[in-house]
């Protein structure tokens, strides 16, 4: 609750779970209750501006773009979600190959990252729909193995560090396997490092579906999605421009929460960084030592320790230098 509170203190991190906690009951709602059919036509209505009836308009085809814009928010958290998920399974397995492995398993794995590392998400995502055809879940699998490929060559450096410190030697010391130190001790003190990047795949997925449904990659004609409904009506923006507003600025704002998310659980709940935030009120806390004296050459002194806090004050004459 502490990391929490921490959280929602910052306007990064209350702006990004305001957006997500939004996004995800949106979602749920759209499952049971939408204002209109998202994909009923009505010629009659065609390019109607936002009223009570269609809250933000219609599209050239008479579709209530409220009600599109509701049953997408379904795709847009299937693909943050499912990419996500794949990321860090994909991540996790090649930073413990290239962790805590032989040297040559580990050096080839660091060949094979930087290699595959150079590849735009993007572009691989649309090389992968190109060959198996535009879908939801190739979207998905694309971007999710894409990022997890960037994650594991991040978290490379980070995990390799921990790996040397002292607390990991003494569990290998007391039998502790491969897999235990990994779950036990590795993951969780690079888990502020994850979490950036986790939300940055989050984010690259819900960009790169929405910019390959733009291109007639992504979901299918089945599916709403707010890339597909901003290609139908960017063609039009020059006539009713209120119209492909609300895509846009539902993809932007999702995408800039997703990538404020990691960065504020980052700064909530990482021990050093909130550490060095308490200020001179860290230099009160049990243990810390406070040292006294003035430059008058006597040479006298006295020293008294506290009983139960463990504070040493040392007192004197005779300047510390």
């Amino acid at each position: 609750m502490t990391a929490l509170r921490r959280l929602l203190r910052t306007p990064t991190g209350l702006f990004a779970v305001v957006v997500l906690g939004l996004l995800v009951v949106l979602a749920a709602v759209s499952l049971v209750w939408t204002p209109e059919n998202p994909f009923r036509t009505d010629p009659f209505h065609q390019w109607e501006r936002p009223s009570a009836a269609h809250w933000f308009g219609t599209d050239g085809v008479g579709r209530d773009i409220a009600s599109y814009l509701l049953a997408g928010t379904r795709t847009t958290l299937v693909v943050a979600v499912g990419a996500g998920v794949i990321a860090s399974v994909v991540g996790i397995v090649l930073t413990a190959i290239g962790s805590l492995t032989a040297r040559w398993v580990r050096e080839a794995t660091a060949v094979l990252l930087d290699v595959l590392v150079a590849f735009p998400t993007l572009l691989t995502a649309m090389l992968l729909t190109a060959v198996y055809g535009g879908s939801l879940g190739v979207v998905v699998v694309s971007v999710g193995l894409a990022f997890g490929v960037t994650i594991a060559r991040v978290a490379r450096g980070e995990i390799r560090r921990i790996a040397r410190s002292d607390y990991v030697v003494a569990a290998r010391a007391s039998g502790v396997g491969p897999l235990g130190v990994l779950f036990r001790h590795l993951v969780p003190n690079a888990a502020p490092l994850f979490t950036v990047q986790l939300s940055l795949a989050m984010a690259t997925a819900v960009l790169a579906e929405a910019g390959l449904s733009y291109l007639g990659y992504g979901a299918d004609a089945g599916t709403a999605s707010w890339g597909r409904l901003l290609s139908d009506l960017q063609t039009y923006i020059g006539v009713h421009p209120w119209s492909a507003t609300w895509p846009g600025a539902a993809i932007a704002i999702v995408v800039m929460a997703l990538s404020l998310l990691g960065d504020a659980v980052r700064d909530a709940t990482d021990p050093r960084l909130t550490t060095s935030r308490r200020g001179p009120d860290a230099a009160s806390a049990t243990g810390s030592r406070t040292v006294t004296g003035s430059d008058t050459g006597t040479g006298t002194g006295t020293g008294t320790t506290g009983p139960s806090t463990g504070t040493v004050t040392v007192a004197g004459t005779e300047g510390i230098a």
